[in-house]
């Protein structure tokens, strides 16, 4: 498939998927409307047609959770069993079945996304709102930025992969040591090497290498120093106008998260000063195998009222 192909599928899928979600009819972009299908058929067979990456690991109770958050946990409280005993035991019936318990830890996990109302600065929300005042009841975040008020537009996007990783090890997909910051250079030289552009509106994936040790080096992943963006790159994420960026770390900047005396200086740009979605622990590793650098991504949080996140299945479809 030729490049002009790869684009005007990825804009006929992304958008054609993200109108049938919210019962859209019509195409505004001229550029799509001639691909646009004529029924469900043709949307689903374009769709099929599709390479699909599943981004995400394992939810279990061996997933790292950094020690600031709740623990995953996850238990049977009815077995089928148990279940049979008391439903199935009736004249005619047959009948049982199995339930659970799970407790998610809210911003880390397989992966995660942070909400807007996730970060401040200064006690002030995206939009100069009052951190205090909009998080003054158990209710969760108030004023539109809690994770279900997560846009349904976002939910499907064109979305950019930058194999940083592989860019600084000259093409061997050895992981960023860590520590390591990911600057605008690095973003810019990824760019050029992978010939993709990030347009307005766009999500961004930056592969740092580090995926593989989810759940297998936990000490690692989750140690004091781990590679991810530094506040040059955040000024260019938000430069570049992009709306959602994820990572393969466990909390997508760089860390130590320090700089000079301020910490977490990257998710108060993207969060709390651009209204940025941040996702963190992707599994990047199948679009990296792949080299597929410009796809549709398909990101869809639960819809908690109030939340400061929410556990992810992400998928990534290209031609």
């Amino acid at each position: 498939m030729d490049d002009l192909s790869r684009r005007q599928w990825l804009g006929a899928a992304g958008r054609l998927t993200a109108l049938a979600a919210v019962g859209g009819s019509e195409l505004r972009d001229p550029e799509v409307a001639g691909a646009q299908p004529r029924s469900a058929d043709a949307l689903v067979g374009t769709l099929k047609a599709a390479r699909v990456f599943d981004l995400s690991f394992t939810w279990n109770e061996q997933s790292p959770v950094l020690g600031l958050n709740p623990p995953y946990s996850f238990a049977l409280n009815r077995t089928h069993k148990m279940t049979h005993e008391i439903f199935g035991q009736a004249p005619g019936s047959r009948v049982s079945w199995a339930s659970e318990i799970m407790y998610f830890s809210g911003q880390h996990g397989a992966p995660t996304i942070d909400a807007i109302g996730h970060i401040g600065r200064d006690l002030k929300l995206y939009g100069g709102v009052d951190a205090v005042a909009a998080t003054s009841t158990p209710g969760g975040i108030g004023a539109g930025l809690g994770i279900d008020s997560f846009p349904v537009d976002l939910m499907i996007s064109r979305a950019v992969f930058l194999d940083v990783a592989r860019q600084v090890a000259g093409g061997r997909p050895d992981p960023l040591p860590p520590g390591f910051e990911i600057t605008a250079k690095h973003l810019d030289d990824t760019l050029g090497a992978q010939a993709v552009d990030v347009r307005k509106g766009d999500s961004l994936l930056i592969r740092t290498g580090w995926g593989p040790l989810f759940g297998t080096d936990n000490a690692k992943y989750l140690g004091e120093q781990s590679p991810g963006p530094g506040p040059d790159a955040a000024k260019w994420i938000i430069a570049h106008g992009v709306r959602l960026a994820g990572d393969d770390t466990a909390t997508f900047e760089r860390r130590p998260a320090a700089y000079g005396k301020e910490l977490f200086s990257v998710h108060m740009m993207l969060l709390a000063d651009s209204g940025i979605y941040i996702v963190e622990n992707m599994n990047l590793e199948p679009l990296s195998a792949a080299r597929a650098y410009t796809v549709a991504l398909v990101v869809t949080p639960l819809k908690i009222q109030g939340a400061t996140g929410s556990p992810l299945r992400v998928i990534a479809l290209a031609p």
